[in-house]
């Protein structure tokens, strides 16, 4: 009888606690707002200045208290499910468009507790951020929390079983690889060097050439920093391994784009790893780059004569 009363009265605790902290403290309307339109309509969260958010020492004390609820060992899901339901989420989500760093990161942990607390909101939190990904990728091209909701998705997807259902093959093929054609994403959310990390050869073979003809437009890129990145697989002791075994293939993909670069890039950076990625294909296959090299002059001569002609004249 007396465990029984001990139980009944941590109960009503609980119960108790949960109404006053939504209720008494009224969360939802302390952080719940419409978000004010940015200043800069092209604005980049990796690169430019937040406009910060100006009531932050007050919204920063109702997330923090958020969190602490949700840590509590006290707390129980069960209870707390007729606050924390679908339409608290969907507002929750919705907060990851703004443009204050410091929200997001609470709003990130905030919507990863929720998550592995219920159960019940892991398919809905699974797919409303399916919707915000697929509204980025075909509408607005814009959206200031992606990164920390593919962080959340990072965990998420870490903690699938295997083999992975449908819903979740799906969601690769028609939310996450699709993310990459977005033009407002920039080449460091690329995953290639990640994925060559773990291919097998036989695999390799099979997109080689798709990849580096891809490859080859980037190296050409006037933008330094896409160039560079591109140039850098070639650090790579895995990534060197797979074009050494296949240099027959690549190198008359890459060779023409290479040599253009090393005589007329602007940045000189980017020419000196030219010449080391040049000079590694070279010791790779040097009968083939000789020929690739003749072959190349030869071309360029045949063009550029008639046009110094039709210069002269």
């Amino acid at each position: 009888n007396c465990l029984v009363q001990i139980q009944s009265q941590t109960l009503s605790h609980i119960i108790w606690l949960e109404r006053q902290f939504f209720s008494g403290f009224k969360i939802s309307s302390n952080i719940f707002r419409t978000l004010p339109p940015s200043e800069n309509p092209d604005f980049d969260p990796e690169e430019d200045e937040p406009t910060l958010e100006a009531s932050w020492p007050h919204i920063q004390l109702v997330y923090e208290f958020l969190l602490r609820f949700l840590e509590s060992p006290d707390f129980q899901p069960s209870i707390a499910k007729r606050h924390i339901d679908q339409k608290f989420v969907q507002q929750l989500l919705e907060l990851f468009d703004s443009e204050d760093p410091r929200e997001r990161d609470f709003l990130k942990t905030v919507l990863h507790r929720i998550y592995g607390k219920f159960l019940g909101l892991r398919a809905f939190i699974r797919k409303q951020i399916n919707n915000i990904f697929l509204r980025f990728i075909y509408e607005t091209e814009h959206f200031n929390g992606v990164a920390e909701l593919l962080e959340i998705l990072g965990s998420i997807i870490n903690g699938f079983a295997l083999p992975l259902k449908a819903e979740h093959k799906q969601f690769l093929l028609k939310v996450l690889i699709p993310m990459h054609t977005a033009k407002g994403l920039e080449i460091k959310y690329c995953e290639i060097e990640e994925i060559l990390d773990v291919i097998e050869p036989t695999q390799f073979k099979k997109i080689q050439d798709p990849l580096f003809k891809q490859i080859a437009k980037c190296v050409s890129s006037s933008h330094f920093q896409i160039a560079e990145r591109a140039l850098y697989f070639w650090n790579n002791e895995y990534i060197l391994g797979l074009i050494e075994e296949n240099v027959d293939t690549i190198l008359p993909i890459m060779f023409g784009n290479l040599y253009k670069i090393s005589k007329e890039h602007w940045n000189p950076t980017i020419v000196a790893l030219v010449y080391n990625v040049l000079k590694t294909l070279m010791e790779m296959n040097g009968k083939l780059f000789d020929e690739l090299t003749s072959t190349y002059k030869a071309e360029r001569q045949r063009y550029t004569f008639p046009m110094c002609l039709q210069t002269c004249a």
